[in-house]
């Protein structure tokens, strides 16, 4: 038996809230950087564990430290590069098995290389970054329990995360709005564009205000008249955009790059050389960037633990994560009469991943709805999803669920 509890929130649905505030850090931004390059060393990792030993063996890849470097920009024909970024990559990994060793380490700068590569147009690995691999053996209380691992193993941690569904036509919006401007085809008309894009949204009643940053790459550039030209015709892009996409808003107003003045010349626009502010004016962290469901919103409950480069079989604080708002969703979509649901998993350490101190639902029902139509099939699906918890730890494994 689990504990398992169900019960009818009294509140309003964030959609119906006066106020929202929802932010994204796009693919190019540095805490998404260290995110995304973590979670793609873990995945790798667990993959080489299992070819080798036939199972995920202890690891966590989820310190980690993106440190600026120094550029030159120049307008027109590209910048310089004067000292190169750091890649910090930390935490424990187990290294060898059984007499065989693992290249953790080649594994991990490989790994980041090739990410590098697939999503930052202007930063060549071998010359823009220097990585720096801290990943040592875990203790042997840990990896012993991985290695004598049978079935399901126990929570690392005592931890609580949380998830919920739907997302308001805010958070909708601006992760589409993201993921739009980082395109491929966003980049081939627009090349100048960089990757660090981040956008807050502010939601008053049905009136959407949008600031987004977005660098413009200083080799496509020719003055600064041509760099406000641009900016003016990505904003009509923009604008089109979220207005074929916009269902509900009265008015959504678009502010790009607030910080810009044209009386300051150079100093006064948003150039970038290798289009991430980690070249040299930002560095980045695991942890901080969007939640696991791709924003930071602010009207919502958030969980601590950062899920990126956990490892996908005992750490609670990657499984639940995901886990939870998977959760969310399947209840929302299948159990009718529900606006809003909320999910929230507690481990407890030393009892398996499939048995959570306690798992609950909170629910925001219709109009005319009882707590008692609906506590059956929400139940049922919590215990089924924690009954396959195994193969959602697989698919973890092999890096199906996005964590940023």
């Amino acid at each position: 038996m689990r504990n398992i509890f169900v019960e009818k929130l009294n509140s309003l649905p964030v959609e119906e809230h006066g106020v929202e505030l929802v932010e994204r850090k796009g693919v190019g931004h540095p805490d998404s950087i260290c995110d995304a390059i973590m979670d793609q060393i873990s995945v790798n990792l667990s993959q080489e564990y299992i070819r080798v030993a036939g199972n995920v063996l202890h690891h966590n890849i989820d310190k980690s430290l993106l440190v600026a470097g120094e550029v030159e920009r120049k307008i027109g024909v590209g910048g310089r590069v004067i000292k190169p970024m750091l890649l910090v990559i930390g935490d424990r990994a187990t290294s060898e098995v059984d007499g065989i060793k693992i290249p953790v380490e080649e594994i991990a700068i490989e790994t980041a290389k090739d990410w590098i590569r697939k999503n930052l147009r202007f930063v060549d690995p071998e010359k823009h970054i220097k990585f720096q691999v801290e990943l040592k053996p875990g203790s042997p209380e840990l990896t012993d329990i991985f290695r004598r691992r049978k079935g399901l193993l126990p929570a690392n941690d005592t931890s609580a995360s949380v998830g919920y569904a739907p997302l308001t036509a805010t958070e909708r919006l601006i992760i589409d709005l993201e993921r739009y401007l980082n395109s491929p085809e966003f980049k081939a008309i627009h090349p100048e564009v960089g990757e660090d894009i981040k956008i807050m949204g502010f939601r008053r009643k049905r009136i959407l205000q949008l600031t987004i940053a977005l660098p413009l790459i200083d080799r496509f550039v020719n003055s600064v008249k041509d760099y406000f030209d641009k900016k003016e015709i990505i904003k009509n892009e923009i604008e089109k955009f979220v207005q074929e996409k916009n269902q509900s808003f009265e008015k959504i107003i678009i502010d790009i790059n607030t910080l810009d003045d044209p009386e300051r010349g150079l100093d006064g626009i948003y150039l970038s050389v290798l289009g991430t502010s980690a070249e040299d004016g930002d560095s980045g962290q695991v942890g901080r960037g969007n939640r696991v469901n791709g924003v930071i919103a602010l009207n919502r409950p958030m969980g601590t633990e950062a899920a990126a480069g956990k490892n996908p079989v005992s750490h609670v604080g990657k499984i639940y994560n995901i886990l939870t708002h998977k959760l969310a969703n399947e209840i929302y979509q299948n159990v009718s009469g529900i606006k809003e649901v909320y999910v929230w998993l507690c481990s407890q350490i030393g009892k398996t991943i499939d048995q959570p101190m306690i798992a609950t639902a909170q629910l925001i029902l219709e109009d005319g709805v009882s707590i008692y139509d609906v506590a059956k099939p929400v139940e049922d699906i919590i215990n089924q999803e924690l009954e396959n918890i195994g193969s959602f730890c697989e698919d973890l494994a092999k890096g199906k669920y996005s964590v940023w």
